[in-house]
């Protein structure tokens, strides 16, 4: 967007996107946090294992032209997350021997070199005209216009719901949720051609679901003792040492600290909206930087990130080499998406699909019994066999 000169509606939409998702999500939490939990609860192994299938056949249907891609990218990403320990039996698989890779690959080191270390190695050589002359509006302009919003209402209504529901599923968290979003966005849009060279629609969708599965990831954290991600993981922990336990007693036997949380996080929401409003306008000034020493310091922060995630050099080393894959997919344009998505559901896939089988006398049967499990097997089977069976139907209206 801002190489279409539209700098500032990005930065307003994502500054508004990520309010009403924040802000939203949270009075939901705070009202319903009780009932809502209660769906959580419901969920088993069935039901994990086939939103993993189904969030994974979002991603691969972001091109209907080669959802083959989609799905070869999504399989290696699951190969990857093979690598080190299983996630049931701790069985040691695709290590070669090397102990750095028995926890796995780190997906710091993955997503530096898959994005930040891959885009310098391209554009590096290429030659960049500084934005010598960025207009500055008025600093109480937001960039983006009410008739933004009002075109993009059922994309935000669907994209809120979207992550507030994966927010509050265990162990999920908003990677899995903006994708999705993304993902049905691109799917409903009258110009889908535009999603990937600057559209708002794409931006609200990812935005908005993002913050919105914060108020879905507190719910389990607050109501069940179940972190939804790993920021209410460390929330989790910082209750324990204060000497509160999570769960449904908390909101009996603490109830000042259970909803003060809330309305910590609401009063955080409006204050960042301030924050953007009063300094939006000078963001794109980064942009001004030359990018021989935006690159430079891009790559040092890459290097200290990657190295001081798990304090060896040989994390650095593996982002270097996903930088090279990373480069290897765009020659064989191949989406890193779902990739990253296969590589973050993978230890789920597999654990869940391991604990539906043991837990259940019919074994694989249990996956198409569950209602829910059905219904999500049904949709992720309707998105990728969807477009071809309307093709067919559009054949035979056409003869």
């Amino acid at each position: 967007m801002h190489k279409k000169g539209e700098t500032l509606r990005a930065l307003g939409i994502g500054a508004v996107g990520s309010f009403i998702g924040t802000f939203g999500s949270i009075l939901i939490a705070t009202i319903f946090c009780p009932y809502i939990a209660n769906l959580a609860v419901m969920l088993g192994p069935w039901e994990y294992f086939s939103l993993c299938v189904c969030a994974i056949s979002f991603i691969a249907s972001f091109s209907r032209e080669s959802m083959l891609r989609g799905f070869a990218s999504a399989f290696i990403g699951i190969g990857i997350a093979c690598i080190g320990a299983a996630p049931v039996d701790g069985t040691s698989r695709f290590t070669f021997g090397n102990y750095n890779l028995l926890d796995g690959v780190d997906i710091t080191a993955m997503i530096l070199g898959l994005y930040a270390i891959k885009e310098v190695l391209l554009n590096t050589n290429k030659e960049h005209h500084l934005d010598s002359k960025i207009q500055a509006k008025g600093i109480f302009d937001f960039g983006v216009k009410l008739q933004d919003i009002i075109s993009n209402v059922w994309n935000i209504v669907r994209s809120f719901c979207i992550g507030l529901f994966i927010g509050f599923l265990p162990g999920v968290g908003s990677g899995l949720s903006n994708m999705v979003a993304y993902a049905q966005a691109k799917n409903g849009s009258k110009h889908p051609e535009e999603f990937g060279k600057g559209t708002a629609e794409g931006l609200f969708a990812s935005e908005v679901s993002n913050n919105a599965s914060i108020g879905g990831a507190v719910i389990p954290m607050i109501a069940l003792g179940i972190p939804g991600d790993s920021i209410t993981a460390i929330l989790l922990g910082a209750l324990t040492l204060h000497g509160l336990t999570a769960g449904p007693l908390l909101l009996v036997s603490h109830p000042d600290d259970a909803y003060f949380i809330f309305a910590a996080i609401l009063v955080a929401a409006v204050l960042v909206l301030l924050l953007q409003l009063l300094t939006m306008r000078w963001f794109p000034r980064i942009l001004q930087i030359p990018y021989h020493y935006l690159y430079s310091v891009i790559v040092v922060v890459c290097f200290v990130g990657a190295y001081i995630s798990t304090n060896t050099m040989f994390n650095v080393y593996v982002m270097l080499v996903f930088a090279v894959v990373a480069i290897l997919f765009d020659k064989m344009r191949l989406s890193t998406t779902p990739m990253i998505l296969g590589f973050l559901l993978g230890p789920m896939l597999e654990q869940n699909f391991r604990r539906g089988i043991s837990y259940s006398t019919n074994g694989a049967w249990a996956f198409l019994t569950r209602p829910v499990s059905f219904f999500f097997l049904m949709v992720a089977f309707l998105l990728v066999f969807g477009p071809y069976v309307r093709k067919w139907i559009r054949r035979i209206r056409n003869k």
